[in-house]
């Protein structure tokens, strides 16, 4: 049970009461920032801060009237202050006064939890408060399947308020949850200027956006999630901070070259894209400001990754290398190895960049995967032309295969995100045909594009909405339109089908969670590729797909097969039951021949509709499965009836071929399940 200030009995004549709240020197209680205590002498919080140019430092509070000289701070040493004040609980206001060379500075604490905006007060938190109720594990790497999406634009519901919140966005979860999604990765949700913003530009790196619910809120949600077994994976800024409503800004007074003081860098390695204000990562302080930053979401908020965002712009700046950054990344990542096994530490960095995921016992960063542009760039390009002549299966081929080091799971595979649907581009729908995303042509490959993510080596990740069309651009003053979640139900269910095969739902693909690929047709003159993926080979692992990229149907197309028996269709891209446009044109289930074909031992004739891609795969063996073709057919019955009284025909397991081998035949006819 959480005690809290209330269940007290302040029974010692040596307490001071809680209002006025009494100062009591240097503090005696670990931390930096705001931190509530409990012990014997009482309760209340210490508040400790980082300011080594500061003067003089005092508290000022709600606790006090916002007096900015009745409790001063004791400085430690090393640039440290601090104060523990009896009777300060959470959702006290607070701020620090500074004092330096005649000045007088009021500031918000650069590690606040909480703010009641991102130019108002500190409020201290009780991180312990919340009494969360699910346990969970994270699922395997390549099991999982990202959605990546923005509180204020996916959080709103019908008749609720724009910009959306976490509140919103836990209503939305029933939906990803039966999409088959099991890990969000949020875009950022630290403090920033206003209610609305992409989340880029953080403000407080300690603080959850106010707006979006704040501390609880976002507990709530992970809650939520955990619940329906959905990881989260939250957005990090720390390339550059703000530039606006910055915390730390010139904190103490001090600063160079009208720059950001202690907590920036104060020459030319400040300045970046979005403002002059990167983080000195070459000082400790800051490096364990910003360390502390990240522990705080898995320490207090139980998320199960992270993305770093821009980490071109942490390891390089305008003066070059910058080897800060470099050490600083590597620092992080060790770090969360240690205390965080197991949890999804991600880069963008977008410059083809292998070190970025090299062990940092190689000298790499450390991460364990990355965005990767070898994939998003060429399969839009892909897709998006106008011309088939112009589409070029090698590119689809590059995009398949590439890999880090050697490891596909080192690489995150996607169409859409924040980056790629904004910023003078568009979604895959409206780039295939501005001002008509919902015509057949964008449906068409827009739905084959998602196809070869699904089914390609790497992490899939989607963008909020891409299942159900979502036209246009991103913007944060646009909420989703989530009544093309019931126009467009059929491409929706599209999506939740590849879903189900990419994480071996069924039972029957589970080559696709695999790292193999082999590419082993390329026919750039009629737009068709094909390639073979496999985790371990065999029954229930081997799976096949085929993309054909060009307006036109085919229904005798031969293509390699990598073992003998019944390949079954387990996904058509042109089904008619995911939208009314499609032409429906026949796929079937493949009796593997003989005969070898594109370096493969067997072969196969396909049907396939335009701009379709299909996927084959066999059901693994089951006892009545004599053949081991993956089914139990007639040709299983014919083996029984022949050894009747040895054990070659023993098809229950029992060590004798007799009728009641018939009979598990009969019981188990069909595909093995």
């Amino acid at each position: 049970m959480i005690r809290t200030p209330a269940m007290l009995l302040l029974s010692s004549a040596s307490l001071c009461l809680p209002w006025p709240a009494c100062a009591h020197g240097q503090s005696t209680h670990e931390g930096m920032g705001a931190n509530v205590w409990i012990d014997d002498g009482g309760w209340g919080t210490s508040f400790r801060t980082w300011a080594p140019n500061a003067d003089a430092m005092y508290l000022s509070g709600s606790f006090n009237n916002w007096a900015t000289n009745t409790h001063p701070m004791v400085h430690e040493g090393d640039g440290i202050w601090s104060i523990d004040v009896n009777g300060v609980w959470a959702g006290t206001q607070y701020r620090f006064v500074i004092l330096n060379d005649g000045d007088t500075h009021f500031r918000a604490d650069p590690r606040a939890r909480a703010l009641t905006n991102s130019v108002g007060n500190s409020i201290v938190v009780n991180p312990n408060q919340y009494d969360w109720q699910h346990d969970f594990e994270m699922p395997a790497w390549n099991e999982m399947v990202i959605y990546e999406l923005h509180p204020g634009t996916f959080g709103v519901i019908a008749d609720g308020p724009f910009p959306g919140n976490f509140n919103g966005v836990e209503a939305h979860l029933d939906h990803l949850e039966s999409l088959g999604i099991n890990a969000i990765e949020f875009m950022p949700l630290n403090e920033f200027p206003g209610e609305q913003s992409w989340g880029y530009n953080p403000g407080h790196i300690f603080a959850i956006e106010s707006h979006y619910g704040g501390v609880e809120g976002f507990k709530r949600l992970v809650d939520a999630c955990h619940e329906r077994g959905i990881a989260v994976l939250v957005d990090l800024v720390y390339n550059h901070l703000g530039p606006n409503d910055l915390g730390a800004w010139q904190f103490d007074g001090w600063f160079e070259n009208g720059l950001g003081g202690i907590y920036f860098y104060n020459d030319d390695r400040a300045f970046t894209p979005w403002g002059d204000t990167r983080p000195d990562f070459g000082r400790g302080e800051v490096r364990m400001w910003l360390r502390d930053a990240v522990m705080q979401w898995f320490d207090e908020y139980r998320v199960d990754g992270l993305r770093m965002d821009g980490c071109r712009w942490i390891e390089w700046t305008d003066a070059g290398v910058n080897p800060d950054g470099w050490s600083w990344m590597q620092w992080i990542n060790d770090q969360l190895d240690a205390q965080y096994p197991g949890r999804f530490i991600t880069a963008e960095d977008m410059s083809d960049n292998h070190w970025i995921t090299k062990s940092t016992g190689e000298g790499g960063a450390g991460f364990d995967s990355q965005w990767d542009p070898h994939f998003v760039h060429p399969v839009r390009e892909v897709v998006e032309s106008g011309d088939d002549e112009w589409r070029s299966m090698w590119s689809i081929h590059d995009a398949l295969t590439f890999a880090y080091n050697g490891d596909a799971m080192q690489r995150i595979i996607f169409t859409e995100s924040h980056d790629e649907v904004a910023n003078g581009r568009q979604r895959v729908p409206e780039a295939i045909w501005p001002g008509n995303a919902d015509s057949y042509y964008s449906k068409k490959r827009s739905t084959l594009a998602a196809a070869v993510i699904f089914t390609s080596p790497g992490v899939p990740m989607m963008f909020q909405g891409q299942e159900f069309l979502e036209d246009g651009w991103f913007r944060d003053d646009t909420p989703l339109d989530w009544d093309r979640a019931d126009t467009f139900a059929g491409i929706t269910d599209l999506y939740r089908d590849l879903i189900t095969l990419r994480r071996n739902l069924s039972g029957n693909t589970r080559g696709l969670t695999g790292e193999h690929v082999n590419v082993f047709h390329v026919n750039d003159w009629d737009k068709v590729v094909a390639w073979h993926r496999w985790l371990y080979g065999g029954l229930g692992d081997d799976v096949i797909v085929a993309a054909n990229f060009r307006n036109q149907s085919w229904d005798n197309y031969r293509i390699g097969l990598p073992g003998p028996g019944v390949w079954n269709c387990r996904f058509n891209s042109d089904w008619v039951g995911y939208d009314d446009d499609f032409t429906d044109a026949p796929s079937w289930d493949v009796h593997a021949e003989a005969l070898p074909w594109d370096g493969m031992p067997y072969s196969g004739v396909i049907g396939m509709g335009p701009y379709t891609a299909v996927i084959f795969s066999q059901s693994p063996a089951c006892t009545a499965d004599l053949t081991g073709d993956g089914g139990v057919t007639v040709d299983d019955l014919l083996i029984v009836i022949a050894t009747f009284g040895t054990t070659d025909g023993d098809a229950n397991g029992d060590g004798t071929t007799d009728v009641n081998d018939i009979l598990e035949v009969v019981q188990n006819w069909g595909p093995c399940q």
